[in-house]
């Protein structure tokens, strides 16, 4: 038999930007972990009109071709708000997904580091689907469990495909695993460690600061005191990029479906002024991994399905911890603790029995060591890879 021939060719046409949507169900389709997207959202997100993100980027995607048939899809991005907050020339790969086929692989990266050497970048990143504050990351170790709401997953050989081309880790990122319910006595109450609550109640005693849920009612102004508490406690981190304002909104709107506010407190100091952030959502994955959206069948049919398992009959036990953060001026000071304290009252109350704190930096000690002094573990190791151009 002919050998069949390889190509990698850029998306043009509505029916590219169809296949690149849909491919994922080709390569999970005998996975039981995946969780499927919404076939919308992944259209949304290369939506300029719909996804500000492209309002200071700019990608390509590829699509590799055996004869007629694709094997593998990749984007090449150039996001300048992150060239410009950190002075280098950072490409990024991601929406990285492949048959078992490692000269597919591998010809998807040269396509994407060729349009990013063009776009006079010097380093490909990633991946980043399509950002640092999107789903970021690469699964390199925990494949046994599906992930959570906005984690990435991957099918283990990608890591040999990725590693094969050159690409070194830059950085890992840590999800650790918190089992809730050990902080249920048998009388149902519920028990912290000591330490914990002695620097909680020394915190209320001070009074200086105070910690309140989210009020929906207020949602444009809470929206945007969060807007400035994210920008802010992060923006020394690595690889951190502020989002805009236009950007805080559009997470916003796709987070208010499935927001609890009984999950997301706000601390203050006692003149208001806002000092940390903590926000905690259910994992909806759980529910629409029941759904399982697919190309073919009306998304009308599967929200219906979503929302059966998520509110008419919900079945999600568990949680992911997605932002906690204080203040600079404000660390060190107990406040961290506070929110730690509020969310696993208010998580136990509501019936979770456990939580994914993540992700972390590996280099992050201070919160690395709260949470395992909380009994956390990391169960899940992702990956931000690089390679010069």
């Amino acid at each position: 038999m002919a050998p069949s021939s390889l190509e990698v060719r850029p998306v043009h046409s509505r029916a590219d930007e169809k296949q690149f949507a849909t491919f994922p169900w080709q390569v999970y389709k005998d996975d039981p972990n995946w969780v499927p997207p919404l076939l919308s959202m992944q259209y949304e997100v290369f939506d300029p009109r719909k996804n500000p993100f492209w309002e200071h980027s700019r990608c390509e995607r590829f699509i590799a071709w055996r004869d007629d048939r694709p094997v593998g899809t990749i984007a090449a991005i150039v996001n300048e708000n992150h060239n410009r907050t950190h002075h280098d020339r950072i490409g990024f790969f991601g929406f990285f997904e492949v048959m078992p086929d490692e000269e597919a692989a591998h010809a998807l990266f040269q396509a994407a580091g060729d349009w990013l050497c063009a776009q006079g970048m010097d380093t490909i990143r990633g991946p980043a689907n399509p950002s640092v504050n999107d789903e970021y990351g690469m699964l390199v170790e925990g494949f046994d469990r599906p992930p959570v709401v906005m984690m990435t997953y991957n099918p283990p050989y990608y890591v040999e495909f990725t590693e094969g081309f050159g690409f070194q880790k830059a950085m890992d990122l840590w999800a650790y695993y918190i089992d809730a319910s050990a902080y249920l006595r048998p009388d149902g109450s519920i028990e912290v460690p000591r330490k914990l609550q002695r620097v909680v109640d020394a915190v209320k005693r001070s009074g200086k600061f105070r910690i309140r849920k989210l009020e929906k009612r207020r949602w444009r102004e809470e929206v945007n005191r969060i807007k400035y508490i994210y920008n802010t406690a992060w923006e020394k981190n690595w690889g951190a990029v502020a989002m805009t304002d236009a950007e805080i909104e559009h997470l916003a709107k796709g987070l208010l479906q499935i927001v609890d506010p009984d999950l997301v407190f706000l601390v203050e100091t006692s003149q208001g002024d806002p000092v940390g952030l903590s926000l905690t959502l259910p994992d909806v994955n759980q529910a629409l991994h029941r759904a399982y959206p697919r190309p073919g069948v009306p998304e009308f049919w599967t929200l219906l399905r979503f929302f059966w398992h998520y509110k008419v009959r919900p079945k999600v036990d568990g949680c992911r911890v997605l932002i906690l953060g204080v203040l600079e001026p404000y660390r060190g000071r107990g406040v961290d603790a506070l929110m730690y304290y509020e969310t696993i009252q208010e998580a136990l109350r509501k019936g979770y029995t456990w939580a994914e704190m993540s992700w972390i930096l590996e280099t992050n000690e201070m919160m690395n060591r709260a949470i395992r002094f909380l009994g956390g573990k990391v169960y899940k190791t992702y990956r931000i890879y690089e390679k010069p151009l």
